[in-house]
């Protein structure tokens, strides 16, 4: 061979290695782990809606219903009774006795903070018209509360919820 085919075909095999390894490069670029999907945070918005959504459980009258919006390990410190809930038998024997008043609930004041994509806090003053079972008749009560929220298994919880009356009402 001469000298100039000898560095012809160095030059040739020096470029199909080149293009060898970027044809593989890309490729491995391109087949490998797909990019992680980006979770959003929910929006302040969406954490205080879901009080709506509560609300309108109440409405139905159906405290199984209700109770279904909270975590299996959830604890209620409900507004009208001195027990506090700890477990879905104990939120569904609360929600028994107090949508006997038909309540119909209604944001005053709400702060929300969300921790992460998957918890989030809402807390404020709201308050509940109740309807005497006896009498019908109406009276408005005024309470602080504080929801906190986790998804779980995609669906937003409530895993704590405080609620108290206000007291200088």
């Amino acid at each position: 061979m001469t000298r100039r085919s000898t560095a012809k075909r160095a030059a040739i095999v020096t470029a199909t290695a080149v293009v060898a390894l970027g044809t593989i490069g890309t490729v491995a670029a391109t087949a490998g782990p797909k990019p992680a999907v980006k979770h959003t945070e929910p929006t302040r918005a969406q954490i205080a809606g879901l009080f709506d959504t509560w609300n309108k459980a109440l409405q139905t009258g159906d405290s199984e219903k209700v109770a279904s919006l909270y975590a299996k390990d959830a604890v209620l410190l409900p507004t009208v009774s001195n027990k506090v809930r700890t477990n879905h038998a104990e939120i569904v024997d609360y929600f028994d006795k107090f949508l006997q008043s038909k309540p119909v609930g209604k944001k005053v004041q709400t702060i929300v903070d969300v921790l992460d994509r998957n918890t989030a806090i809402d807390t404020g003053i709201y308050e509940f018209t109740l309807t005497d079972k006896a009498t019908g008749k109406k009276r408005v009560v005024e309470a602080r509360y504080t929801y906190a929220y986790e998804k779980i298994h995609g669906k937003w919880k409530i895993v704590n919820h405080h609620s108290s009356a206000m007291p200088e009402g």
